[in-house]
Formats: C-alpha cells, structure tokens, sequence
C-alpha cells in the first residue's frame, strides 16, 4: 500500500512504473488521490465533477496497458467531452450537459492507461486568465488561496500543485496551459498547433487559436504524454509536422549549445512586474551556466494590431460557441444564462464581418512568417510567462456597466502568451523562479514550430540543473 508521503512525491512516470511492477495496485493510487482530493478541494475548489465510481471501476477492472497504466488523472470541464459526464464548460446554461461520445483526445488519454477521476474548474467557456466561474465560485491557488490559480485550466493547475495528481489536462487558446502552470509552480507545454487531434467535434478551434496537452510535474510526464496523444485523426483539415522519433527521447538528451534570445519587453509595451523580469533575468544566468548563448532580441511585431486581430477571431469565435451550444442542447441562449462579460463578448462577435475575421487571420498569418524568420537567428525564445505574479481573487472582475473591463485588464496579465496561438509555435512554462511572497513565477520559452524537441531537451536540461518538483505549497502536505 502506498503512503501518501510516497504519492505526492512521486511524478506520473514513477507511479506507472510502481503498477507495472506490481508494487501497488490501480486501485490504491485512485484511493490516494480521491483522499487528497476530499480532504483539500473544500478549500481549494479545483475538482467540480468527480468521477470517483467510475474511476474505482476502472480501478479494479482491465485497463490498457499503455505508458501510464494505473495512474490517476483529471479532465478539465472544458472541450475534452467524456461520455456520460457532464461537461459545463463552466457556464450555467450547460449545468445538465451530457455529452454521449468521448472526444479523441480522451479516448487516447484513456488508452494510455489513465483512470480518469473527474473534472476541474474553469472560467465560463475558458475566456479569462483566471478560474472563478459563476456557476462554481473561484478556484484557489494552492501557494496562497487569496490568490488566482490562473486559467483557463485553473482547476487543473491546482490540483496538480495540491498533489491530487501527478498530471491534469488543459487546453490553451491564449496561454490557458502556460498561464496556471506559471502561477501554481509547474511544467506547461503548450504544443504546436495541430500536434494534438481536437475532432471528431472540431477540425480546429478559433481558425487554430487552440491545442490541448496538460500540465505536469515532470518534464517526462510531459513528453511520454504527448507521444501517447499526439499524431492526427481520422479527417483532421491538417497536422503539425512528426517528429523525427519519440518526445521521451528528447528528454535528457542533449541540447547543444543554443542560441537563445530573450527580452522582458511585450509587444503591447505594458508595464512587467519587476519580479517577472527578475526570473527572466535568472533564467538567462541559468541557461549562460549550462553554456547556452543568450542574446538580448525580440521580432518585430506590431502588438496592437495583434491583439486587435487577436480579439476580433476570440469575440467572433466566443458567438460561434455560443450559437453552437444552442443548437447542441437544442435551447436558445439567453444572456441571463451567461456571465455579462461573456454575453457582452458574444454581442461583440455577433457584430464582426466575415472580411473583418478573414482580414484578422490573414495579418496573423503574417505574423507568422514574420516569426518564422526571427527563429532563422535564434533556436529558441525566452521571456515572462506573465506580466505579473498571481493576482488576488477577483482582479479580474467587471462593474455593470463595464462588462469588457475584466478583459481589458486581463490583456495587460497576458501579453505574451498568446502570440504563440496565433502562430502555431510550441511553447512552454518553467518553474524556476519563486518570488519573495513565495509564489511561483514561470518562464516562458518559445520553439520553432514543430520543434517541441528543442523545448523538451532544454527544458530537461533546466530540470536537472534546478529541480523543483520537490518544491511543494504548505497546503499540499
């Protein structure tokens, strides 16, 4: 029987490797993590569907044999359906939503040999860098509950960081697996764009604005996991490149001597938080020690017309989502089902052009290219994950009469992340740097796309150097 002091310690390879072995049992990892769960989540809020019965049953039955055999595992209640389990998306008008299929991406997870355990919190259809939804109150961040676990995978980044798995998924349209990585203390990976199947309900998210993968303990969690998931459908419109061979093989090998540019500067130009380019400035000294050449350089991008382009695909996408809901539950929205800043957005959406959306995507494209030529002088690209530490609960909230204004202030939190999804590029978050309150403060770097190899093999090197899963927040343990 594993203690708990043994499971909390122990990344998501290890436990699979302890049931391979038959050192414990499915059942008794399950066992541990719904008592961590049941005895945390009351404070935390981060699980708001459990699945206890139908993880127990998967449990003790026959589950597959695949790389994480055994080992428990959360879904986050947003864009990963799972068949006879509600998903709300965190909105009220989908409090009764069941879906009847498994969506790919779960059907994999669950062939990696993963017992799915339940569902976390997430901001209403995943639109704030923040989880306090209406419909389940706010999610805590384990480091300090008076402050946010980010979003839109809050839930999931919390209740990694609580220990209550080793691992928990996410998806990531603006920087929603990077940003609570980044606030909670964990890995984030967010893959190139398409590198991940999102059908059969989806060929692509907001014209390829959105991946999933999950956030980690380990860097190898990451990599064995990402080979388990990845690779394209059945009818997917198209895929991110293959990688020359397995994800876990990048891991431990070794990088090279990179060139690696970096700045502290958005291309919004808002104001950084000087804790933010502090752990950059660290994370420059880091990567100079394991003899990597550091460059100070950014491409050239021109932020405001980005985030305008940015925010007419989002607002647009945010109606398409809404109207699709409505034919899926066969109801019509209403705005007293949704939060107002959601609602507001959706108006917002209704009212762009199909020239104005084909316009926006085209400039982004352009972005792309211009990107693309910027990652011909650099291998990698390093900079604030954030433009702040983890802000206080409620720092996002709009008055009546402002519904947008959570939003406007979450663009000034977010400045950096979401290029990565208008481009396509693989990025990733690191726990390197915590900051004199004692919260985490991530790192961002950025790969070619299709070069999640390069991001794996440093972000292992960067591991090794500074380990941090042993750092755990008081309430975890």
């Amino acid at each position: 029987m594993i203690n708990m002091d043994e499971f909390i310690s122990y990344d998501a390879t290890d436990l699979a490797a302890l049931v391979r072995q038959k050192e414990v049992k499915a059942i008794e990892l399950v066992e541990a993590s719904i008592e961590r769960i049941e005895r945390f989540n009351p404070t935390l809020n981060a699980v708001v569907t459990p699945m206890y019965e139908q993880a127990r049953k998967a449990a003790a039955g026959e589950f597959p044999d695949g790389p994480f055999s055994g080992v428990p595992f959360l879904l986050k209640d947003l864009g990963a359906p799972c068949v006879g389990v509600r998903m709300t998306m965190g909105s009220a008008f989908l409090r009764d939503f069941v879906p009847d299929h498994d969506n790919e991406l779960v059907t994999r997870l669950k062939r990696a040999g993963l017992i799915i355990l339940g569902k976390t919190n997430t901001p209403e259809l995943g639109i704030l860098p923040t989880t306090e939804p209406r419909l389940f109150g706010p999610c805590r961040n384990p480091w300090n509950i008076h402050r946010t676990s980010g979003g839109s995978s809050g839930g999931a980044a919390a209740s990694v960081a609580a220990r209550f798995v080793p691992m928990a998924h996410g998806n990531d349209g603006g920087g929603s697996i990077r940003i609570p990585a980044s606030c909670c203390g964990l890995f984030g990976l967010k893959p190139t764009r398409a590198r991940n199947p999102l059908g059969p309900d989806f060929g692509d998210i907001f014209s390829g604005l959105v991946a999933d993968h999950a956030l980690t303990l380990s860097v190898r969690d990451s990599a064995a996991l990402l080979d388990a998931t990845s690779g394209p459908a059945d009818g997917d419109p198209y895929w991110a490149p293959p990688p020359a061979r397995p994800f876990l093989q990048e891991v431990g090998a070794d990088p090279g001597r990179l060139r690696i540019g970096f700045t502290t500067q958005p291309p919004t130009g808002s104001k950084v938080h000087d804790d933010c380019i502090t752990a950059v400035m660290d994370a420059v000294g880091l990567c100079a020690e394991l003899g990597h050449e550091l460059v100070e350089t950014s491409p050239e991008i021109n932020g405001e017309l980005v985030r305008q382009a940015f925010m007419v695909i989002w607002s647009a996408g945010c109606a398409w989502i809404i109207n699709a809901l409505g034919l899926a539950t066969r109801r019509s929205p209403k705005p007293e089902q949704f939060e107002p800043l959601t609602w507001a957005l959706y108006e917002m959406g209704r009212q762009q052009s199909a020239s104005s959306y084909l316009l926006s995507l085209t400039f982004l494209q352009r972005v792309a290219r211009d990107i693309a030529r910027f990652f011909q002088k650099v291998d990698v690209w390093l900079t604030p994950t954030l433009a702040e530490p983890p802000v206080v609960l409620g720092a996002f909230d709009s008055p009546p009469d402002k519904p947008l204004q959570g939003l406007r202030r979450a663009e000034a939190f977010v400045p950096f992340t979401p290029i990565c999804n208008a481009t396509g590029l693989p990025a990733m978050t690191v726990p390197l740097y915590w900051n004199g309150e004692g919260l985490p403060v991530g790192v961002h770097f950025v790969g070619r796309f299709g070069d999640e190899a390069t991001l794996f093999r440093l972000a292992a090197q960067l591991e090794s150097a500074r380990p941090w899963i042993g750092r755990r927040p008081t309430l975890s343990g």
